[in-house]
């Protein structure tokens, strides 16, 4: 999926690849989905072409009513009764959110689905949230409800009636204007809610609950006998912290998407946990990788300055994952400035792969370095394609899901952000890795692979000697960051960019010594404890431990 189009691609644990918005339940609700929670047309048209290639449906016609709707219903149904929280049993509620806009075609059979579902189920049992904007002209501040009277005329005409109106506006509703929406949308005027513009996304949650919001989603599913205050003490310290926020610590984001920040969304709620669990308020330069080409110099001078002036303004580097040749050469350059400069330095993914080019360039003298996803003729690939990976087929075919990373020392920067665990557990993304008949000559030169996977053949976390912090990830730890929780190494980069944490010389002197033992460790495992402790003003790393969900093992 381009990043464009679709903003990020979020990875599951089980190595589903689906829309962003599933990692928005994740981080709000503390869940863990699977790839069955993503509901596509594509999934369900499949799944109903497999069962009349099977013959299910004994020769009759293949029809969207009923065999694509019922194909929908009986998916809804499935997924319900599998737990995502932790907990045994099927959950009270299942949240179903229906994307795009009403009346779009893409749309219709899912529609028509959710009606008749709706109608077997009865009331009680069914509650339809309607989300729709009130825009408001800036000439004279008026609000205006008839994008929303339509949308919902719109529903109606297709057989769903809404039990609540979310509405989406830059100021909260005037008691007139949800008088007029209750009047001519049929929904009462205390099930109309305002979703208006906020200072952060953490205000929201209050916000619904102030309008009891909870209330009325009970009472439409018949729950209100087993309701209770919500308790928010968390998010409302955690929003009133974020904006009382004053010391700035400023993250240049080098990457090829920064045209549109979705693409990156996870990466960015990963920084803004961490600068906020560290009280620091987070700024975000943005630095196109192509800019700071030389190409870009001759070609677009003032933009290369700009990216120039954003680089050297951060006090951290962060170069995220991407796939294709176009900005790698600007992420080589912004990962030897960091490493020249002792700028702290966190490489995901292709961001790690680009750091080990760099390094071997400038510091082995390999000028012919390369990853053979960009030059498959290298004399020097220090970067090369998986074996198990497929060449023929781009989907679904890259190593995907969470996979296990084992330290192979105790004595590095990221083990100890990580609380001296064992080992741990991280979503990965890709196709290609470091090459690791190479691993030998790098690591005499001073790089460090200090975690790998089980195989001891798979390069996971690397770090460089004598830096202040310069940590290549080749799985994406933001994938599994919480509110409260913020990943490890993303909480390292924040720290270090605070001028915060020391360095350790010493880090990965045994590397070799100890990774076969290391490797072949089955020992128990338990959960690290995932209460955060607050940070120390030594420098200190083992008072800033905080635990990553179930990822962290001891």
């Amino acid at each position: 999926m381009s990043p464009f189009e679709h903003g990020e691609v979020f990875v599951l644990d089980d190595g589903g690849e689906v829309d962003l918005d599933l990692g928005n339940y994740e981080r709000f609700l503390d869940v863990k989905l699977t790839r069955d929670n993503n509901i596509t047309t594509g999934k369900i048209y499949q799944s109903v072409i497999d069962k009349e290639r099977k013959g299910d449906y004994l020769g009759k016609t293949v029809q969207v009513i009923p065999h694509i709707t019922d194909a929908i219903q009986e998916w809804i149904e499935r997924v319900a009764m599998i737990p995502v929280d932790g907990k045994e049993g099927p959950a009270d509620v299942c949240v179903i959110e229906l994307g795009g806009t009403v009346g779009d075609i893409e749309s219709m059979p899912f529609v028509e689905a959710l009606r008749q579902f709706s109608y077997r189920v009865g009331p009680g049992n069914f509650c339809l949230v309607h989300v729709s904007l009130v825009p408001v002209l800036n000439v004279v501040g008026e609000q205006k409800t008839k994008p929303t009277q339509h949308s919902v005329r719109e529903l109606r005409g297709l057989g769903l009636t809404p039990n609540i109106l979310a509405c989406r506006s830059a100021t909260a509703l005037e008691d007139n204007v949800k008088e007029k929406l209750s009047q001519f949308c049929h929904v009462p005027s205390a099930n109309i809610f305002t979703l208006y513009d906020v200072s952060n996304i953490w205000h929201i949650p209050l916000l619904l609950r102030d309008q009891r919001a909870h209330e009325a989603i009970l009472k439409g599913l018949n729950l209100l006998g087993v309701a209770r205050q919500p308790v928010l003490d968390e998010w409302t310290a955690r929003a009133k912290l974020c904006d009382n926020l004053t010391t700035p610590v400023r993250i240049a984001m080098v990457g090829k998407y920064t045209g549109l920040a979705d693409s990156y969304l996870s990466v960015l709620k990963a920084l803004l946990h961490a600068s906020i669990s560290y009280s620091r308020k987070l700024e975000i330069e943005w630095v196109p990788a192509a800019d700071l080409e030389d190409t870009a110099a001759r070609e677009m001078p003032k933009r290369h300055v700009e990216a120039w002036e954003g680089l050297k303004r951060a006090d951290g580097i962060l170069v995220p994952g991407g796939f294709g040749d176009r900005g790698v050469q600007g992420k080589i350059i912004a990962a030897k400035y960091a490493r020249e400069q002792n700028i702290p330095y966190l490489g995901i993914c292709l961001g790690m792969q680009t750091a080990v080019i760099e390094f071997s360039r400038s510091v082995l003298g390999l000028q012919d370095a390369n990853s053979t996803e960009f030059d498959p003729d290298t004399t020097s690939p220090c970067v090369i394609f998986m074996p198990e990976g497929s060449k023929t087929h781009m989907g679904g075919t890259m190593r995907l899901g969470s996979r296990r990373t084992y330290f192979q020392v105790k004595d590095c920067i990221t083990a100890e952000l990580y609380g001296y665990a064992k080992y741990v557990d991280e979503r990965h993304r890709h196709r290609y890795e470091v090459n690791p008949n190479m691993v030998e000559i790098l690591e005499s030169a001073g790089l460090s692979f200090v975690g790998k996977d089980d195989s001891c053949r798979r390069m996971e976390i690397l770090e460089l000697r004598g830096h202040p912090y310069f940590v290549g990830v080749q799985f994406h730890p933001e994938f599994k960051s919480r509110p409260g929780r913020p990943s490890a190494v993303f909480l390292g980069l924040i720290r270090a960019a605070s001028h915060q944490l020391k360095s350790n010389p010493k880090n990965v002197q045994s590397v070799n010594k100890m990774h076969t033992k290391n490797c072949s460790s089955n020992g128990v495992a338990y959960l690290a404890n995932g209460s955060p402790t607050k940070p120390s003003t030594n420098g200190s790393l083992k008072s800033s431990f905080y635990s990553n969900g179930n990822g962290i093992h001891h």
